[in-house]
């Protein structure tokens, strides 16, 4: 026994000092943290004189930021990072354009794209619109990159001038979508899988129950991945001259256009019109040296990125909101459904109810604009944020649903029921259908000798993941099911005036694009969310407004947090938050992304709206 002990001690002791150690690091990290905001210069960021903004794009374009513990994200970075993929505001991109188009000190904007990750056809539409409009003022849009991808090219293509490494490439792989299906790994695990849906559409559940696509599904994706996809090149191809070739989609097209320049992948976007020429990272360096003169501090070209020169601003480049004047408030939807309360970058029933509540009693707040972006979730939370567009509208207050990348099933619901509905072109919207999911594990259980017995005092189903569930268990599920459907159809019939068959012959799970949409009458207008913001002023019969956006109030405790950590992160070098993303770590990610679904199926009664082609922006 004493040897046993002695084992034990040491391991303690080992265990003690890994603690010390560990603790010891987080304190003088923290100490670090504290030393350098007191010796932090105050100096305010100055815009260089003929400088050029840069547009660092790094990451997903979102309508708004994922919440993250402050303290979490400063030391997720400084150890390292997580590897999640960082997110650029659309708002704030779109504002600094339009603040430098005016501003003399700015010369032009670098497109700084080698970081960035899509977010949805229309924000880039939106983006590419503003960098449009600022090329008006006469000042250039310049690119460079090593390589383009498919979305890092929609964005270059609005520049005066795109530039490619000599040993670079772009190549358009086009849309579409493939999962993971785990039918056969559920069997294997003996996981019983019990599955209830409405409508031959409503594929979401398939990876669970086949493990190839369906029909049905093939048939949706099709249609709307096809829609997508010649919108993009329809953009591309007014955007820039290019040889067709290389927008044909057809492998044999595109091998001959690589022929044609002795396989040299560079060379055949020079030729084909992709870019303007072939750059080394010195004669980039020295073309925009050229531009702006040079900064002899930094031995480089003038420049400032888009988030210093938004600071820089100290606020101006927003109205500052007045007493005297209405508002127009903005309530911001983004993510998965939810129930309960969630941080931003999910949508939570009662979270997202209460920034709905928070601007129907603002007197000021005269009409409301609600931005969608997500592909549905709990049907119950979303029947909880839709009562609360019901009550803005008894208030007097018009509700105004405006349609982002995504705005599919649970997220078409809560937008059903607004005054008007507006949608980009390329919205992904409809998914009108409901199912049901939860998986049991009593012959995993009894594989391995566990097995579940009891007594119950009636023979109703009681939901239990070791026990099975008999047929009168999963009839009364699938009735339920049916009944959620029924209501979702009625109530968009009721809401858009349409008849129970009228909306049910585009439903059943059907996936459409806004233009689509539109035509089958689930739409109201094709905009984006400017044009939304119009709509709601003119419905509310007021002239001057402020654009308001409405967002939960901090705790005392995360305001503090966030202006501390947020200031550390301007004294600690760049280079320490800089990360790459690797194309296999990416790939992980939305891997990782499709498991963690099921983390969000936290449905009171387990009935779900959800999208299932829709991508998670």
């Amino acid at each position: 026994m004493s040897g046993i002990a002695s084992v034990f001690k040491k391991l303690f002791s080992l265990i003690n000092v890994i603690r010390k150690i560990i603790v010891n690091i987080v304190f003088f990290l923290v100490l670090l943290v504290f030393i350098g905001l007191f010796a932090a210069d105050e100096e305010p960021i100055r815009v260089p004189d003929n400088g050029v903004l840069v547009l660092e794009l790094n990451g997903r374009l979102v309508e708004e930021k994922t919440w993250v513990d402050p303290v979490d994200a400063f030391f997720d970075e400084m150890l390292g990072g997580s590897g999640k993929p960082a997110e650029v505001l659309l708002r704030d991109a779109v504002t600094a354009i339009e603040q430098a188009a005016n501003d003399d000190r700015i010369s032009g904007i670098q497109l700084k794209l080698s970081n960035f990750a899509g977010g949805g056809l229309n924000k880039m539409n939106v983006l590419g619109e503003a960098l449009m409009a600022f090329r008006e003022s006469g000042k250039p849009v310049i690119t460079y990159a090593d390589a383009y991808s498919q979305d890092q090219y929609y964005i270059a293509a609005h520049a005066d001038k795109i530039y490619l490494n000599p040993l670079g490439m772009m190549m358009f792989e086009g849309y579409g979508s493939y999962r993971l299906y785990f039918k056969e790994l559920l069997e294997k695990l003996k996981v019983s899988t019990h599955v209830f849906k409405v409508g031959a559409y409503k594929s979401a559940v398939e990876p669970y129950t086949r493990n190839d696509m369906s029909d049905e599904a093939r048939e949706a994706n099709k249609i709307l991945y096809d829609e997508l996809w010649q919108t993009y090149i329809a953009d591309i191809a007014a955007l820039r001259e290019l040889d067709p070739r290389v927008l044909s989609g057809d492998m044999d097209d595109f091998l001959a256009a690589v022929t044609d320049y002795e396989n040299d992948f560079a060379q055949m976007a020079v030729g084909t019109g992709l870019v303007t020429d072939l750059y080394s990272r010195e004669q980039f360096r020295q073309e925009m040296i050229s531009l702006t003169g040079l900064d002899d501090d930094e031995k480089s070209w003038r420049q400032i990125n888009h988030d210093n020169y938004l600071e820089s601003l100290n606020g101006q480049a927003y109205q500052e909101e007045t007493k005297e004047r209405d508002n127009i408030a903005i309530v911001v939807a983004r993510g998965v459904i939810v129930d309960g309360h969630q941080k931003a970058g999910m949508i939570g029933g009662d979270s997202t109810a209460e920034l709905l509540r928070k601007a129907r009693l603002d007197d000021q707040v005269k009409a409301v604009v609600l931005r969608i972006d997500s592909p549905g979730g709990s049907g119950f939370a979303s029947e909880v944020i839709r009562q609360e567009v019901l009550e803005l509208q008894k208030a007097g207050k018009p509700v105004i649903a405006s349609m982002s990348s995504v705005a599919a099933s649970g997220g078409y619901w809560i937008a059903a029921s607004a005054d008007e509905i507006w949608a980009a072109p390329e919205t992904i919207t409809g998914s009108i259908g409901v199912f049901g999911m939860f998986f049991t594990f009593e012959n995993s259980l009894a594989e391995i000798g566990v097995h579940n017995d009891g007594y119950h005092t009636t023979n109703l189903p009681v939901l239990d993941v070791t026990r099975g569930l008999d047929d009168g268990g999963k009839q009364l599920v699938q009735m339920s099911i049916e009944k959620f459907y029924r209501d979702f159809v009625n109530m968009v019939a009721e809401s858009r005036d349409m008849s129970y068959d009228e909306v049910h012959a585009v439903a059943q799970g059907r996936v459409w694009t806004g233009n689509q949409a539109q035509q089958f009458g689930l739409v109201d207008e094709l905009g984006e969310l400017d044009d939304a913001i119009r709509a709601a002023a003119q419905r509310a019969d007021v002239v001057e407004y402020d654009v308001e956006v409405i967002e939960a109030d901090l705790s005392a405790r995360d305001k503090f947090m966030r202006d501390l950590f947020g200031q550390a992160s301007t004294w600690v070098p760049a280079s320490v938050f800089e990360k790459n993303h690797s194309p296999i770590e990416m790939e992980l990610q939305r891997v990782w992304q499709e498991v963690k679904l099921l983390d969000k199926f936290n449905d009171p009664n387990g009935v779900y709206a959800l999208c299932e082609l829709c991508p998670l922006q």
